[in-house]
């Protein structure tokens, strides 16, 4: 159990708590306990702090104007970047209330676009190692491994071999970037206790070369293994994750296309797992096609939805189209052939050769089509979706073959980061007259068009995947199903008002975060109690259950 439980669990005799804190530096070097200039006289009396911090005393508010100062100063967003992580490092209660006091302004900073540049750079940047690097060469010992992190009640790993980061490619070591950053948000965004959380890197080396020739590279120098080698070294995982965090729920991320899917069927139906590339982008996907259909009108079963890029979160989303859809009565094969997927060889179709097994559902009778825009005119999509991490992919050509069919075209181009979206929102616009309901993966400023403004929405998994770990943090959930996403995704298309949908946003804004998460998260509790999966006892009311398991960033009182 860890010291900042310990204090926070009752009931604790004032001596408990002077024994179980650190006193003096130690006390000032961990991140969970530091207050830095808000250490009350009493507290500095007691713990030995009288001289190594500053006479004055600083309220949590004066904290966050000193931060946000400091943070002002910085000339790039990745030096800001490195300023959260390093605030992170020193002050983790002031680091929460920062980011909580404007979403908007600092989920960019801390996750996507930013944490991309990040990654790319992270051998050269980290200031402090966070989480857990666990090699390949420890094969045999990875429960040894497990067992150096010193908290016992972990709840959740967010977990990547670093292969496929973002849009980026296979970045290795680099790529614990992506856990830190959603685990923040985990906590940002729907408040669950950071210490429960995990970053880890399954480092199996990598296949980038610049990388290997890097002096900084802080990761194993070899290329990555053969499949039955990684897939017997990811059972040891899960296996000692079992056995050390009975409790935790294994969250996948950026790995390989191919290993994405094999690891997510292998092992969803046996642990608490999800793949947030897979599930989270499907769902948050699925969030804003049914806000965009508070625009356009019709039904889901009505739509027809052409995909550019056939991997795993193409699937992914095709996939939870396919059960939402058939959740209206539609037969699950007819709800199928509302979607159409394209790749670097062309539309899906039945005469293919070339396809994985988990892209073959897709590929219905159809003749060969080599160019995306003959797709277009041939398939007659309302929506086109973007997972091709090709940017400028959806170029004029295609906008405007979509506006000649469509009134309202739906446009999502999702890819990340910035520089491999699809297309930005201004382009969307102009080319479609201003009727694109558009939605993308990375962020992008409101566009004037005419006498509007039109705002674009960010289609970011933060909606879908924090909203998913409190649920399960409350419920402690056995297992993580479709029907958890597909709730997600409804609760977060119900809170878009009606003047967001007027000037064409179709998600609620980041600004109101941790409402639109804590909405969410009560609507997968109550799939989850309904199915029998929770381990809790279901409360009278579970909108009140949620809000009393929420993490707030207050420092605990230490004496």
């Amino acid at each position: 159990m860890s010291r900042l439980r310990r204090l926070n669990d009752s009931p604790a005799t004032e001596d408990d708590k002077m024994t179980s804190t650190p006193r003096g530096l130690a006390l000032l070097r961990d991140p969970r306990l530091n207050k830095s200039t808000a250490f009350t006289e009493a507290e500095r009396e007691a713990l030995g702090l009288v001289g190594l911090v500053p006479e004055g005393i600083d309220s949590e508010d004066t904290q966050v104007k000193r931060a946000l100062l400091q943070l002002g100063q910085k000339p790039t967003d990745l030096e800001k970047y490195i300023f959260l992580s390093q605030l992170q490092d020193t002050d983790e209660t002031l680091f929460y209330r920062l980011l909580m006091s404007d979403p908007a302004m600092f989920l960019p900073l801390v996750y996507t676009p930013t944490v991309g540049e990040a990654c790319l750079q992270f051998g050269h940047i980290m200031r402090r190692p966070k989480g857990l690097y666990i090699s390949i060469n420890r094969k045999g010992h990875v429960r040894d491994v497990l067992r150096n992190w010193p908290e016992r009640d972990i709840r959740f790993m967010v977990v990547t071999s670093g292969q496929r980061i973002l849009g980026l490619g296979d970045l290795g070591a680099n790529g614990m970037g992506i856990p830190i950053g959603k685990l923040a948000l985990y906590t940002a965004c729907a408040g669950v206790p950071p210490q429960v959380t995990l970053p880890v890197l399954i480092d199996c080396g990598t296949n980038n070369e610049a990388l290997l020739r890097d002096p900084l590279y802080l990761g194993l120098r070899q290329t990555r293994p053969e499949i039955s080698q990684l897939d017997e070294f990811v059972e040891e995982f899960i296996t000692a994750v079992q056995t050390e965090f009975p409790n935790c729920c294994v969250q996948f991320e950026d790995w390989a296309g191919v290993d994405a899917v094999r690891l997510l069927a292998r092992y969803r139906e046996r642990i608490c797992c999800f793949n947030d590339d897979i599930q989270g982008t499907a769902a948050v996907a699925l969030a804003g096609i049914l806000g965009a259909l508070r625009i356009t009108g019709g039904k889901l079963s009505e739509q027809t939805f052409l995909f550019l890029g056939a991997g795993s979160a193409g699937i992914g989303i095709a996939n939870l189209l396919t059960e939402t859809i058939a959740l209206e009565g539609i037969p699950r094969e007819k709800a199928r052939a509302r979607t159409w997927l394209f790749d670097v060889n062309g539309l899906l179709e039945s005469s293919r050769k070339d396809l994985a097994d988990f892209q073959k559902p897709y590929a219905h009778p159809h003749e060969p089509v080599k160019n995306f825009v003959d797709a277009i005119e041939s398939i007659k999509p309302t929506a086109i979706i973007g997972v091709s991490t090709v940017a400028k992919a959806f170029n004029e050509r295609v906008i405007k073959a979509m506006a000649r069919i469509n009134r309202r075209p739906i446009i999502f181009p999702y890819s990340n980061p910035t520089s491999h979206s699809e297309c930005t929102a201004e382009e969307a616009y102009r080319w479609s007259e201003g009727r694109a309901v558009f939605a993308s993966g990375s962020p992008f400023p409101p566009v004037r068009f005419g006498d509007r403004t039109l705002v674009p929405g960010q289609g970011n998994n933060v909606y879908i995947f924090p909203a998913i770990g409190m649920a399960v943090y409350a419920t402690r959930a056995k297992l993580i199903t479709d029907e958890m996403f597909i709730a997600a995704a409804r609760a977060v298309a119900e809170q878009v008002t009606k003047a967001e949908l007027d000037v064409g946003l179709i998600y609620p804004p980041q600004s109101e975060i941790l409402k639109t998460e804590l909405h969410a998260a009560q609507r997968v509790a109550e799939v989850i109690f309904a199915r029998g999966l929770a381990r809790v006892p279901k409360p009278s009311d579970i909108g009140a259950f949620i809000q009393s398991e929420t993490y707030k960033p207050e420092y605990p009182a230490l004496i």
